[in-house]
């Protein structure tokens, strides 16, 4: 056999990823989404839900946040657009999908 211990004949090479089509992967159940929760929200929800979606303590996000906001103030635009483009835990649209959906519906008359 041309082929070390350790490797299949059928294994992808070292290296090569896995290419999971998007509409395949969309509505996996048990898959962790990002998403602003409503326990725990101190103003939008967007820090608890990102230590949810990465299963760490809301306060380390919060922390990061803090940290961001006195280096430079990057903190205020980074929530502003968690705020807008991720979707409540209800819901499978965000904020700015609804303006848009919104607009486009006022327009069309």
């Amino acid at each position: 056999m041309d082929t070390a211990p350790d490797e299949t004949p059928d294994a992808p090479a070292s290296g090569a990823h896995q290419q999971i089509p998007p509409s395949a992967d969309a509505g996996r159940a048990g898959e962790p989404r990002l998403h602003r929760v409503g326990r725990g929200r101190m103003l939008a929800g967007v820090a608890a839900g990102v230590a949810d979606y990465f299963d760490v303590d809301p306060t380390i996000v919060r922390v990061g946040f803090v940290a961001l906001a006195f280096l430079g103030g990057l903190a205020v635009p980074l929530y502003l657009a968690g705020w807008l483009l991720i979707p409540d835990e209800d819901s499978d649209v965000s904020v700015a999908e609804e303006l848009v959906a919104r607009e486009r519906a006022r327009s069309a008359y």
